[in-house]
């Protein structure tokens, strides 16, 4: 696959979210959205339909629990319903996007589709009229043997006509689409209805041939779901781990295994040790919670009020835009489930700021990927990233949100320091205090802090997590009752709406990392992995953790952060663990590395979706948003090296370690963008990478070393820097 079909891919995957949720009226103008909301029949079924979704889940998490299975499988299939009735197909490459006129062909696959997925909804529908109504426990022979092979069948056409014939007309249902939320009905509902049995009989002899054809049924629909929204990376990997499942016997060395026949697999793959496993428990609860207390924020504009203060306070700063897009990402980001999303959201209103100042296109979309990355390691919520790992490792949730806190900080310190430092280099200058809102008037309206305030204090205080995220969409709806833009019943029907539609590609992935996660199970090559890792590093924990960076960035690259963290977790994390490495640092180390693949080259998600918005080069973009990310890099080795870091030791040990560790990410810094106290040359460049890597062990020899690096090229820039460059300095400085 080449960077620019790769490019092609994830842009057309953003774009398409892009454009339905601006169909769906999610925008930044909740009245006029409201006012749109229930324009045409289409717009307003798919509104209540998301809306029921969104309220399902509330219910079931805080009212009315479900048996965990149905629940689960309620989960992806309403978003697979939902993803296929919202998200049209996607050509693969550039080439095919004119798509093809409608003809013979296409009107043959739909029949086709239509009859196989008719066939199969009423073998489905007898099997539950043969149960529910005449206590029937033996569905007729007809339905169970015959009913999945048309079902499959029909789904497969269907996808295949997504392909070669893309629905453009976004104003109505496309026919195919249609036939595939169809096929999710009859598909989940199969499932659901045999979900007790099916737990008893998934992978062994006695599956039956109705849990093999949904299964593989249900395996397609949620494979092409992610097609479209994510992209072909994930799908590629993910369909070579299947592919791995059935070719093992023909495989050399650690990745032989006896191999799988077809019933076994797929009805191995839809229990909780694949799809429905952790990534979409932590999906069906936390993650969705989550977002859809992002969509109370962005409706009640209590969001928006974090991006003004961030300008208000920042942005007559030397390069002030770029610095609000890191306070306010990092704000926003916690909460919002991928880094992309993030971009999205604040991308919006502070990468036109930024090139306003004078940064470049480009630069604007990468400051903000990086930025918008590092919402997904800030905690409380870290994206969701702390509630999946407390969940595969067994580490209690808030010892995850404690450890992560030092390491979050220097990931935005150092991101703060290269944008601080690339605008003093070219002398930029903030916005004229007259374009931005007023500091005095938006502090005392410091009361819409109220949900973060809440949330973050009922977190400490012991409350559930999912009574925690109600409670703070809860003041998030009464705080508005403070502002202009109070939520109503309209303005609430919005915000379930927008959650919905916000949450449904990681619904997909979640989907998808866990048939990935399956397969691992299922075939043992996680911990044949493991002792590959072993072998490799010897012993040496520092290789074995190099090794584990490499893996994680490159299963990350193309995945959202929650499905990067989780397959990367099940393959290498019991390796690093066995040599040693505590299984909190193990995890943090690992996580740390499958977010920063959002913006690492040549498949950047996060760096993608900004260049869409700034109108950049998409490869271009995600090298920049690399290179202001790039001191960041060391901050999990830093952590290894001293657990001090992740708050393990004494006050003293932790402050030691924070401010070294902050010194060394400067000088990292400086090296990247070639300045230190003026132009930095090569030479000067090289000696302070030097410098700034012998901060990372924290032992006071080390720290002294560093010191000495960076005292001494003060010294000697401060001799040879020029007039001039001095006055550059000076005019850049714009108050910072």
């Amino acid at each position: 696959m080449t960077h620019s079909s790769d490019a092609h891919q994830a842009q057309t995957a953003q774009s398409n979210i892009e454009q339905e949720l601006a169909r769906a009226n999610v925008d930044a103008d909740p009245v006029a959205g409201n006012q749109r909301l229930f324009e045409g029949g289409r717009n307003a079924l798919i509104a209540i339909m998301c809306v029921a979704y969104t309220v399902f889940h509330l219910l079931v998490m805080n009212v009315y629990p479900l048996e965990t299975w149905a629940y689960r499988l309620s989960h992806v299939g309403g978003g697979l319903l939902l993803g296929y009735l919202l998200f049209g197909s996607s050509p693969f490459a550039e080439s095919d996007a004119r798509g093809r006129p409608d003809g013979l062909l296409s009107k043959a696959l739909l029949v086709l589709a239509g009859a196989g997925i008719l066939y199969g909804l009423a073998g489905v529908a007898a099997i539950w009229i043969n149960g529910r109504i005449m206590g029937e426990m033996l569905p007729p022979a007809w339905a169970m043997s015959t009913f999945g092979i048309p079902l499959t069948a029909g789904t497969a056409i269907a996808i295949l006509h997504g392909w070669l014939f893309p629905h453009r007309n976004r104003t109505r249902f496309a026919p195919g689409d249609v036939l595939l939320a169809a096929a999710t009905v009859g598909a989940i509902a199969y499932l659901i209805f045999f979900a007790r049995q099916l737990q008893l009989r998934a992978g062994m002899p006695m599956a039956l041939p109705g849990d093999m054809w949904s299964a593989i049924t249900g395996v397609l629909l949620i494979i092409e779901l992610t097609r479209r929204l994510a992209g072909l990376a994930l799908v590629i990997i993910a369909g070579v781990f299947v592919a791995y499942a059935f070719a093992g016997p023909w495989l050399p060395g650690i990745f032989e295994h006896r191999g799988y026949d077809v019933k076994r697999f797929f009805s191995y793959i839809f229990t909780d040790n694949g799809v429905l496993g952790a990534p979409i428990a932590i999906s069906s609860t936390y993650i969705i919670l989550f977002v859809v207390f992002a969509a109370f924020l962005q409706t009640t504009r209590v969001g928006e009020y974090f991006v003004n203060l961030a300008f208000a306070a920042a942005g007559h700063r030397r390069g002030g835009p770029a610095k609000v897009a890191i306070f306010a990402s990092g704000l926003m980001g916690m909460i919002n489930g991928t880094s992309a999303g993030n971009v999205v959201a604040t991308g919006s209103l502070t990468i036109p700021m930024m090139k306003k100042v004078g940064y470049r296109p480009q630069t604007s979309a990468a400051v903000e990927a990086a930025a918008s990355t590092g919402g997904q390691i800030m905690p409380p919520i870290m994206g969701a990233g702390a509630f999946i790992m407390a969940e595969i490792t067994g580490i209690s949730y808030m010892e995850i949100v404690y450890a992560a806190i030092i390491p979050a900080i220097l990931y935005f310190i150092s991101v703060y320091f290269m944008v601080d430092l690339a605008a003093k280099r070219v002398g930029m200058k903030g916005l004229p205090r007259d374009q931005l809102p007023k500091l005095a008037k938006l502090i005392r309206q410091v009361y819409l802090f109220l949900p973060i305030v809440v949330l973050i204090y009922a977190l400490f205080a012991g409350y559930s997590v999912i009574r925690c995220g109600t409670l703070a969409m809860i003041t998030a709806a009464v705080v508005s009752w403070l502002t202009p833009h109070r939520m109503g019943p309209r303005q609430l029907f919005q915000a379930l709406d927008n959650g919905a539609r916000m949450v449904l590609q990681l619904v997909a992935v979640c989907a998808t990392a866990g048939i990935i996660v399956g397969v691992i199970a299922l075939t043992g090559i996680g911990s044949r992995f493991s002792t590959v890792l072993l072998a490799l590093a010897d012993q040496s924990q520092i290789l074995a953790l190099f090794f584990a960076m490499v893996v994680s960035i490159i299963l990350g690259m193309g995945m959202p952060t929650t499905a990067a963290y989780a397959v990367a977790a099940s393959v290498i994390a019991p390796g690093v663990i066995n040599l040693g490495v505590a299984p909190l640092t193990a995890h943090l180390f690992i996580f740390y590395f499958a977010v920063m693949s959002a913006i690492t080259p040549p498949v950047a998600l996060a760096a993608y979706a900004g260049s869409a918005l700034a109108g950049s080069d998409p490869i271009r973009t995600s090298v920049e948003s690399f290179k202001i990310g790039l001191a960041a890099f060391v901050v999990p080795y830093m952590f290894f090296y001293s657990p001090a870091m992740l708050l393990k030791g004494s006050p003293f040990e932790i402050a030691h370690i924070s401010i070294t560790a902050i010194f060394g990410v400067y000088l990292l810094s400086c090296a990247v963008q070639g300045w230190f106290f003026g132009p930095a040359s090569g030479l000067v460049r090289a000696a302070l990478v030097v410098g700034g890597l012998t901060m990372i062990a924290g032992g006071w020899v080390t720290d002294a070393v560093g010191l000495g690096i960076a005292l001494a090229l003060v010294l000697v820039q401060k001799r040879i820097a020029t007039p001039g460059d001095l006055s550059a300095q000076q005019t850049g400085e714009g108050g910072a």
